[in-house]
C-alpha cells in the first residue's frame, strides 16, 4: 500500500468478465481488494462462458462486498461514492455490477460513478505508484483488449492511438496454450513453461510491423496470424509424429506477442513525445513482457510503470481507484438510469 493517506474513500465494483472484485481505497491507499473469481467454471470451456460468469456474479456479489468491508475495517455508510465498471465487458456480466452499485447508491445515499474498464486499469497504478505523470502512455492488455492509450487526464482525457483488430494478447494466450495441452487461462501457464524454453527455437511472425501494414496500423494490433502460425507448426511436429517442445513454443510465442507490443509502444510513446509508459490489464502480468519493456525502454530513456501482478488482472481496486479520482477532481457523478454498455468506447471514461 502506497500513496496519500487521506482523500476520498471510495467502493469499486467490478464485473466486466469472470472475477467478481470490490476495491474500497482512500485517496491513492488501497484498504481492501475482495476478488472472487469465477474461472474454474469456466476452465472445461475453455474460455469464458458469458451466462455462467453472470450467475457466478450474482452468487458472489454479496459476500465479495462483506469480505471488502471487513478488511477495510469500514462500514458501507461510511464511503463517499460507489464507483463501477460500466464498460466495456460481457453485457450480463456488467448488468451484475450495475444493478449491485446502483442498489447501493440509492440505499447509502452515495454518488454513483460508473466508469470505463480500460480507464481503471491505467488508474490502479496509483495505488502502488502514486499519481500518474500526465501525459503518459498507456499499454494495456487483456483477454479482451490490446490497446495503446494517449492519457492527459485519467478522468476527462484518454485518447486511443491503437487498438488490436482481431484477437487480442490475452486471447492469443488462451488458444494457444489449448494448442500446447496447456490449462485455461493460458497466460500464467505459458509464462511458466517458457521459463525452460528457448524463445529463439522458432521466428514466430510479428504482426503488422512491417511494410503496407504499419502504414496503415502502425500502432494497431493483431494476434490471429501468429496463432495462427504456431497452430500450422505444432499440426506439422504432430502429423511427423514427432514431439512437440512446449516450453520452446511457448518462449518463442511470447516473446512474439512482447516484441510486438513493446515495439509499437515505445514507437508510439516517441511519436507523441512522451517519456512515460505504463502498462496495464492481466497480460501485464507477463514476466517477459515486463522485463523487455523495462530493458528496451530504457534505452530510450523512457520510464515504466507496471503494477504488481495481483493489479493487472480485473479488480475492484482499479474501479475505486478510478471513483476517487473522479471524486478528487470533482467530475459530475453519473445518472441512477447508468447503463451498462457492452463497449463503451474508452474516451468515455465515465458514463
Amino acid at each position: 500500500m502506497c500513496g496519500v493517506t487521506d482523500g476520498p474513500l471510495v467502493l469499486g465494483i467490478e464485473t466486466s468478465c469472470d472475477e467478481t472484485g470490490v476495491g474500497i481505497v482512500r485517496g491513492h491507499t488501497l484498504l481492501a481488494d475482495a476478488v472472487a473469481s469465477s474461472v474454474e467454471e469456466h476452465a472445461r470451456f475453455g474460455g469464458v462462458v458469458p451466462e455462467v460468469a453472470s450467475r457466478a456474479h450474482l452468487e458472489a456479489m454479496v459476500p465479495t462486498l462483506e469480505r471488502a468491508a471487513e478488511t477495510a475495517g469500514v462500514r458501507l455508510h461510511e464511503v463517499d461514492a460507489i464507483a463501477v465498471t460500466s464498460g466495456p465487458g460481457l453485457a450480463g456480466a456488467l448488468l451484475v455490477g450495475v444493478a449491485a452499485a446502483k442498489a447501493l447508491a440509492i440505499g447509502l445515499g452515495k454518488p454513483l460513478y460508473g466508469v470505463n474498464h480500460l480507464a481503471a486499469h491505467v488508474a490502479v497504478d496509483q495505488l502502488e505508484h502514486g499519481s500518474l505523470p500526465e501525459p503518459c502512455l498507456a499499454l494495456l492488455v487483456s483477454g479482451g483488449h490490446s490497446s495503446l492509450l494517449q492519457v492527459t487526464d485519467i478522468t476527462t482525457g484518454v485518447d486511443p492511438m491503437g487498438a488490436t483488430i482481431d484477437d487480442a494478447a490475452g486471447e492469443a494466450f488462451d488458444k494457444v496454450a489449448r494448442l500446447l495441452g496447456l490449462p485455461f487461462p493460458g497466460g500464467p501457464h505459458i509464462d511458466r513453461a517458457a521459463r525452460d524454453g528457448d524463445a529463439a527455437y522458432v521466428a514466430f511472425p510479428r504482426g503488422l510491423t512491417s511494410g503496407r501494414d504499419m502504414e496503415r496500423h502502425r500502432f494497431d494490433f493483431s494476434f490471429s496470424g501468429l496463432k495462427t502460425a504456431v497452430a500450422r507448426w505444432v499440426e506439422a511436429r504432430e502429423r511427423a509424429g514427432e514431439p512437440v517442445p512446449v516450453a520452446d513454443v511457448a518462449a518463442a510465442f511470447q516473446e512474439a506477442v512482447s516484441d510486438v507490443l513493446v515495439r509499437k509502444a515505445l514507437d508510439a510513446a516517441a511519436t507523441a513525445g512522451i517519456d512515460d509508459l505504463l502498462i496495464g490489464g492481466g497480460v501485464a502480468a507477463n514476466s517477459r513482457l515486463r522485463a523487455m519493456a523495462v530493458e528496451r525502454a530504457e534505452r530510450v530513456g523512457v520510464r515504466v510503470r507496471v503494477p504488481r501482478p495481483g493489479l493487472c488482472t480485473d479488480n475492484g481496486a482499479m474501479v475505486a481507484a478510478l471513483g476517487a479520482e473522479l471524486v478528487a477532481r470533482g467530475r459530475t457523478p453519473s445518472s441512477l438510469d447508468l447503463p451498462a454498455d457492452s463497449s463503451q468506447p474508452v474516451t468515455q471514461v465515465v458514463a
